[in-house]
């Protein structure tokens, strides 16, 4: 099956061409596209299973699957579209498929009334067929084509509904803040290129310590170029504002974005690459320090946000800095079981308030509201209505609380290990990794205070509107119930050993990390005393966190947003996202905009093409032509007097 893993590719791209087609055609044909969208997803995941099983049995070797000659240059320069199997890239075939596929039949009850229901689904199989060329390439500028391709599709899934001016202008901030990566991921391949001659993966895990200095300029530059686009793929500090935004599509696409596919890509990328990191210790550093202010700073704004998509939102922000502080350790391992772990319950947190949106957009429209069905203070006691998303909501709001024994315990806690025995030679590491414990703090609080807004007390949209709220029809819920077994046993993949496991996930992976793991010093993790305090240190702050969270949210009235108070003091400054948005638009985009049009629109373009280049020529020749229309006046004395003073001229200078 691993030389047909290009049908995992080829399934989804002809089922976004296939509904494409409908779209423009029939784009009333829900259940044929509904087959489609669906159906090649599943066959996608089919392909997967297979591809796992092999590379399981293939005792650690890389498959390569050469599908034809790309940029046949030069002896020097030859970039075949190659396809790299190995025990990463299956990993990532089962989270892109797996999770993409309960997404795909979630959609189907989701969007089952809107009018461009054929063209949604046509671009969430490319989406999907983007991301498996992301992860699929053999070398950076094969994976370049799907990580251009799922910043293409991202733009058309999040101005879905582009007929609202936010909408569309929430998808160009999402493309232009990834162009701004793409940059750094170009001129990490051309400095690759000059100075290590290939850009193949295997060539560059073999090449690169024989050619690049460790620690030196050039390895430290290329690292950094190259996480330079995993800021802008991966939202971190300072490119993250875009995905917030990117909640303006409907759900199911937040819940792809967030949770199976784009923004894992630079994770992905800084471990496929882990040789070139490990290179450069300083790039390391900021990766790992990067990710953990990240997991803070965005932790601390989703403590005031009421729009519960926007929660998780920063959620998923800061959530992917734990990841990058995993890898920017070394535990690579740790973070890609982050990575699978998070997507699962990240899914099904966006999968399950995209239900809690379905159930009330319907029951306000019976009713005549127009109140905002994202505000969770419009919400409340909605688990008498929807028991099951509550229910299949809280397992995911303990998994990434980090409450044992869900999935997230294990991922989160192995990463804030590895970050506190980092620390042990590295002091800026013991600072990421308490960064990363008062996040965890936070997670908890702002996870818990979403579940109480959403689902106890009492119900504050309306006497109106709280008769007509149901649970989600079963095509919606029987993905939220897959995705919260996942939620539940997730961590099985890599059990550390203090409960009998044996790090099955990072043995797994070890083919592909230890030519970077090698590199570096070894990472000792914490054993006996020092672990279980580290243990219980995290369970004691998930445990507050969560409790606190319920109680301060419910002792005392929650205001609808019609009565809510205007924020104030550091409660304004969180609500109001630090205003980072504003000082963008302040430092880059005013200026931007005020240069693109005073100097080169109304300077270059008006004044100089147009008036002086073109308008100024055709009044020369206009000029011209008034000079040449006076000379021709039709008199022959004239002509007679010219005639002489031209003789005159023409002797005088033979003469002189």
């Amino acid at each position: 099956m691993t030389h047909f893993v290009w049908l995992a590719i080829l399934l989804p791209l002809l089922g976004a061409v296939a509904n494409g087609i409908i779209a423009v055609r029939r784009p009333d044909s829900r259940r044929l596209v509904s087959f489609i969208g669906v159906g090649v997803l599943l066959g996608a995941f089919a392909v997967s299973l297979g591809v796992l099983r092999e590379v399981a049995a293939g005792h650690g070797e890389a498959t390569k699957l050469l599908l034809w000659q790309w940029i046949p240059v030069s002896d020097r320069l030859t970039i075949d579209l190659a396809l790299q199997v190995d025990q990463l890239s299956a990993v990532m075939l089962m989270v892109i498929t797996g999770v993409g596929s309960l997404i795909h039949l979630f959609s189907v009850g989701y969007m089952q009334e809107d009018p461009g229901y054929a063209r949604y689904f046509a671009y969430l199989n490319l989406f999907v067929a983007f991301m498996l060329v992301l992860v699929l390439g053999a070398s950076l500028p094969v994976s370049f084509i799907g990580w251009e391709g799922v910043g293409l599709c991202s733009y058309l899934l999040i101005g879905f509904w582009f007929e609202v001016d936010a909408n569309s202008d929430a998808g160009k901030k999402a493309f232009l803040a990834n162009r701004i990566g793409d940059f750094g991921v170009l001129i990490a391949m051309f400095m690759l290129w000059w100075h290590v001659g290939t850009l193949d993966y295997a060539a560059l895990a073999e090449k690169a310590p024989a050619v690049l200095p460790y620690g030196g300029t050039i390895a430290t530059t290329i690292a950094l170029f190259l996480f330079l686009g995993c800021t802008g793929k991966s939202a971190q500090i300072p490119l993250f504002t875009w995905l917030p935004d990117a909640m303006a599509g409907p759900t199911p696409v937040s819940a792809l974005i967030h949770a199976a596919t784009m923004v894992t890509a630079g994770v992905f990328l800084v471990v496929r690459t882990g040789v070139i990191f490990a290179l450069a210790p300083v790039a390391m550093e900021v990766v790992a320090i990067t990710g953990a202010l990240t997991a803070f700073f965005a932790a601390t704004i989703a403590l005031r946000q009421n729009d519960i998509k926007k929660v998780l939102a920063y959620s998923t922000v800061s959530q992917l800095g734990y990841m990058f502080l995993a890898v920017g350790t070394g535990a690579f391992a740790a973070g890609i079981f982050h990575l699978v772990t998070h997507a699962f319950f990240k899914a099904l947190l966006f999968l399950g308030a995209g239900s809690v949106i379905h159930s009330m957009h319907h029951a306000q429209h019976h009713a005549g509201s127009h109140a905002d069905p994202q505000d969770m203070r419009n919400m409340g006691g909605l688990r008498k209505a929807m028991p099951w998303t509550f229910i299949l909501m809280a397992i995911a709001t303990l998994a990434i609380a980090g409450l044992p024994p869900l999935s997230g315990f294990f991922s989160k806690d192995e990463i804030l290990a590895a970050a506190f025995a980092r620390g042990e030679t590295n002091g800026l590491y013991r600072v990421a990794w308490g960064l990363g414990l008062a996040a965890a703090l936070m997670t908890a609080y702002y996870m818990s205070r979403l579940m109480a807004m959403t689902f106890l007390g009492t119900f504050r949209g309306g006497s109106d509107v709280e008769p007509h709220l149901h649970e989600a029809p079963a095509v919606m819920t029987a993905p939220l119930a897959v995705l919260g077994i996942l939620s539940v046993i997730g961590g099985a993949l890599n059990l550390p050993s203090f409960v009998g496991g044996s790090h099955g996930l990072e043995h797994w992976l070890e083919p592909v990390t230890e030519p970077a793991t090698r590199l570096m010093d070894a990472l000792v993790m914490p054993h006996g005393s020092v672990e279980y305090a580290l243990i219980a240190g995290a369970i004691a702050i998930a445990i507050t966190g969560l409790v606190v969270g319920v109680r301060s949210t419910l002792r005392s009235t929650i205001p609808t947003p019609a009565e809510a108070p205007a924020e104030t003091g550091i409660r304004r400054l969180l609500y109001g996202k630090y205003f980072i948005d504003e000082l963008y638009q302040k430092l880059f985009v005013g200026p931007l905009v005020w240069f693109s049009r005073r100097v080169l629109w109304q300077g270059f373009d008006q004044f100089l093409v147009d008036r002086m280049a073109v308008g100024g020529t055709a009044r020369v020749a206009q000029g011209l032509g008034w000079l040449g229309s006076r000379l021709q006046n039709g008199q022959v004395a004239f002509y007679v007097t010219l005639f002489a003073v031209g003789v005159v001229l023409i002797l005088r200078t033979l003469v002189g």
